[in-house]
């Protein structure tokens, strides 16, 4: 039997890998820093370590070095939420089998370890000395994620559907959670550059301090750390397309670089005298209002302007009811693959609160709820009692006070709701909290005609 050892400091997500792969018939331990991993893999010989990229009291590269010091047929995979090609680089440079980002498939993290340990065998016949890879970095896809069919979704798909083709930097705007990555994503895959890489860079993640240093790179011994060569965001996305999440979060020294690579399109690393000419397309991201924080004071107007080109409002859930049970029905089977379960659907009742919670966290929340759902859940149905209890029993907002059966006014609520949504049909049966084909049936009943 294989022999794994995960290192990874979210305990739930470290369980639940555990979990997934002791039924793959794997030996699993697992540590929750480096330092509880170090004594684990001097005592044992694992065949494969995955090990997180940013770990409480040191890195998983650094940690790299450790393990192979005291076995050298130890496949090591890095798994990271930051995707960082030059991270990728670095680690399979220093000695690390492959490099996955999170969240990542099931069936792609037991692919990589199934070619980790094909590999690790191999070195074993081969009296110990390791045989030379090319592993291919693999990275989680948003293809199968679901477009919605609401008219909101319809408006924002035309949108990313018509600026795709073209050159034009891209600002989008949105609540948190409501998948603007997702969106950059599918505007690098429909845009001519999708051969080429989508770098996500979360600019609210980066310290002050090495922000030059990640955007454009550094040469060995530029400064105190600098121990080697270093390759920058806009390098590594040069040919395709860089999406900066989080713009407003940039510090005001940032955006004047930022605004002299985009206008030069050239690039100096830290310490370099030597410019590097990219080719970019930029994608920014804000739940901010930037406008805002122009006339403040703390965004420069230049920069906003040359990145605000064109923009998209990707929409809050709330205002996509019609979507709700497509996404949760995505993730319940994105869940279910992911733990291993086998939950068919959602009780009446769930469906019932889903639709009258307001989601504030968006399709972020919905997807932990449905997961936490699916992990709890004891049946092949989700029922109301595994539900967060301000999920369970939210009632409507006053958006949401349409409670159109059973009221002996429905004609007046009807009406109401027409008016309120300016005659748009659709919106208006989001509003009464039915369907468009329940919305035309009553409309016949009273003949209301528009």
């Amino acid at each position: 039997m294989s022999k794994i050892l995960i290192v990874e400091d979210d305990v739930a997500f470290c369980t639940m890998l555990k979990t997934f792969l002791q039924k793959k018939d794997y030996e699993v331990a697992t540590a929750y820093s480096g330092n509880e991993a170090i004594p684990k893999i001097k005592q044992n010989v694992f065949d494969v370590v995955l090990a997180d990229v940013r770990l409480p009291d040191r890195d998983g590269i650094t940690l790299l070095d450790e393990i192979l010091k005291d076995n050298k047929n130890t496949q090591v995979i890095i798994m990271t939420g930051y995707a960082e090609i030059n991270m990728a680089v670095n680690a399979i440079k220093l000695g690390a089998f492959d490099y996955i980002s999170k969240p990542f498939n099931p069936d792609t993290i037991l692919k990589t370890i199934e070619k980790a340990l094909n590999v690790s065998t191999s070195n074993s016949t081969n009296n110990g000395k390791k045989v030379p890879t090319t592993p291919k970095i693999t990275k989680n896809s948003t293809d199968s994620f679901v477009r919605g069919v609401s008219d909101a979704s319809k408006k924002l798909n035309e949108y990313v559907a018509l600026v795709a083709p073209t050159r034009m930097s891209v600002l989008i705007v949105g609540d948190s959670g409501t998948g603007k990555e997702y969106v950059a994503s599918s505007i690098h895959k429909s845009s001519k550059r999708s051969e080429k890489p989508f770098i996500p860079v979360d600019c609210g993640a980066i310290p002050k301090e090495i922000a030059s240093s990640e955007f454009f790179g550094h040469i060995k011994g530029s400064f105190t750390g600098a121990v080697n060569d270093k390759v920058g965001h806009f390098e590594a996305a040069n040919g395709g397309t860089l999406f900066l999440d989080e713009i407003g979060n940039l510090s005001y020294e940032l955006q004047v670089q930022l605004l002299r690579a985009l206008q030069e399109r050239k690039i100096k690393p830290v310490g370099s005298n030597k410019e590097i000419e990219v080719d970019i397309r930029v994608i920014a991201a804000t739940n901010e209002d930037l406008t805002n924080a122009v006339k403040e004071g703390e965004f420069r107007e230049d920069l906003y302007h040359r990145l605000n080109e064109f923009t998209i409002k990707v929409p809050p859930l709330r205002d996509r009811i019609e979507d709700l049970m497509l996404f949760a029905n995505h993730f319940l089977e994105e869940s279910n693959m992911e733990l291993d379960k086998h939950v068919v659907g959602f009780a009446d009742e769930v469906l019932e609160a889903f639709k009258k919670y307001d989601w504030p966290g968006n399709l972020r929340e919905l997807k932990n709820i449905v997961k936490r759902s699916v992990l709890l859940s004891q049946s092949d149905m989700i029922t109301l009692d595994i539900l967060p209890n301000d999920v369970a029993y939210a009632s409507h907002n006053t958006k949401q006070t349409y409670g159109l059966f059973k009221n002996q006014n429905e004609q007046e609520l009807i009406l109401d709701a027409l008016e309120k949504a300016n005659g748009n049909k659709a919106k208006a049966a989001r509003m009464l909290s039915i369907d468009r084909k329940t919305l035309y049936n009553k409309l016949k009943q009273y003949d209301i005609s528009l």
